[in-house]
């Protein structure tokens, strides 16, 4: 089956109350496709950012040696109900975007795609400019719509015979035709930067990734949905390309569970508190190894305490969505003991908004070898599937670290989790 259609996103103007240039760009919220129920609501909820409409700013500069107290919004009221969380993640969105992955881009003018049985293609236009990418789909059997699983980078990932157990499709998607790794030069390459131009080269080749996540969502969400699932979509990664996945979750609101694995710094971990000693990546090399971070982070390389966020606050862009993180203790320079003092953070979050079986973290194997599948995140991943892409009976995500490598929360928070009506 051969599937081709067009669609278009009419864009709303909003302008993003933020000192960088770019990030002061007009944006746009997105048009819902026809017919489609998000996992959280109907159709007119199923975008890729519900919160575009929010008056948000920065916080003052300050120095905060523990991390940020994520329900404190940025003129230093609390978040006091459930639907407060939507502006407060507007918040630490557009935060996100300043201090650490860079501007996202406006919304595209023209999305067009095609769907069939081994391949999607994407065709994106903006401003009198065309790209084009694709990446290869793997059906499992039976009839569709199937749910899918967008695998950043085509390797690692969730175990492809467990893929084909629950029977969610495979989409192994390239994001370095998105945005190239151009080494320490930083120099930007890939379809994003030649689409939007100076407007976002001063943004980081992990938001072009998610970016390019977004965009093959636009392509079957728009689709008659006879094959794949829109309000069924997964992304995950291991590595570097764990990074990728978690700020593909983070940045799109339509991704329905997000699997960074074994994402080191620029992931899950956070910036400050569990890795003194820990021999975990430093700033100063995630931001100067690969151009995978925004160039404002170098501001931050030397003085991570300056971050107005961190990246349990990321972990919270994907609350109350499905976020299943797996790490791996036994390669230092993962960090795992700050990833799990993230997830520990990020799952106080979950717990506000009445979701804390939604988060699940699991570094407790055996095997040390990196990017490789572990039986002991068989049982995890099988219920995070269930219970966000099948919609299926299946146990809450529990945290489970490895006990050399665990954080201690207590010591690096000095804020509360609200009991949000």
């Amino acid at each position: 089956m051969h599937i081709a259609f067009p669609f278009r996103l009419v864009p709303l103007a909003l302008l993003c109350a933020l000192a960088s240039p770019a990030l002061a760009a007009v944006g746009g919220a997105q048009a819902a496709p026809p017919n489609v129920a998000g996992p959280t609501g109907p159709a007119s909820e199923f975008v890729e950012n519900r919160g575009q409409d929010c008056e948000v700013g920065m916080p003052a500069a300050a120095s905060h040696p523990r991390l940020p107290d994520p329900f404190a919004r940025a003129d230093g009221t609390a978040v006091a109900t459930r639907a407060d969380w939507r502006c407060r993640r507007q918040e630490i969105l557009k935060a996100a975007e300043a201090q650490v992955y860079g501007w996202k881009g406006p919304e595209p003018e023209r999305v067009t795609g095609t769907i069939n049985g081994d391949r999607i293609d994407v065709a994106v236009s903006h401003g009198g400019r065309q790209v084009t990418f694709s990446a290869k789909l793997s059906l499992p059997a039976g009839p569709g719509p199937h749910p899918a699983m967008i695998v950043v980078g085509g390797v690692a990932g969730v175990d492809g015979r467990l893929l084909a157990e629950e029977g969610v499709a495979r989409i192994d998607y390239l994001p370095t035709q998105i945005g190239a790794e151009t080494g320490q030069s930083r120099d930007r390459q890939g379809a994003f930067f030649e689409l939007y131009g100076p407007d976002v080269q001063s943004t980081g080749s992990l938001m072009a990734w998610a970016w390019g996540v977004s965009r093959i969502i636009d392509v079957i969400a728009g689709s008659d949905q006879r094959i794949l699932s829109a309000d069924a979509i997964a992304v995950a990664g291991c590595s570097r390309l764990g990074k990728g996945a978690l700020a593909a979750g983070a940045f799109d609101q339509r991704v329905a569970l997000t699997i960074p694995i074994e994402s080191g710094a620029g992931g899950v971990p956070t910036w400050r508190g569990g890795g003194e000693g820990e021999g975990a990546q430093p700033p100063h090399s995630a931001y100067g190894e690969q151009p995978w971070l925004g160039d404002a982070f170098g501001a931050f390389t030397g003085a991570v305490d300056r971050l107005a966020i961190d990246q349990h606050e990321v972990l919270g862009l994907v609350a109350p969505r499905g976020l299943l993180i797996l790490d791996n203790p036994h390669v230092a320079w993962l960090g795992a003991r700050s990833g799990h003092l993230s997830a520990l953070a990020g799952a106080e979050i979950y717990k506000a908004l009445g979701a804390a079986g939604n988060l699940g973290y699991y570094s407790a194997v055996q095997d040390g070898t990196h990017c490789a599948w572990r039986p002991e995140w068989d049982a995890p991943a099988r219920n995070a599937l269930r219970r966000h892409l099948l919609h299926a009976t299946a146990d809450d995500l529990s945290i489970i670290a490895a006990d050399p490598a665990s954080g201690e929360l207590e010591r690096h928070r000095d804020w509360t989790t609200p009991a949000l009506e």
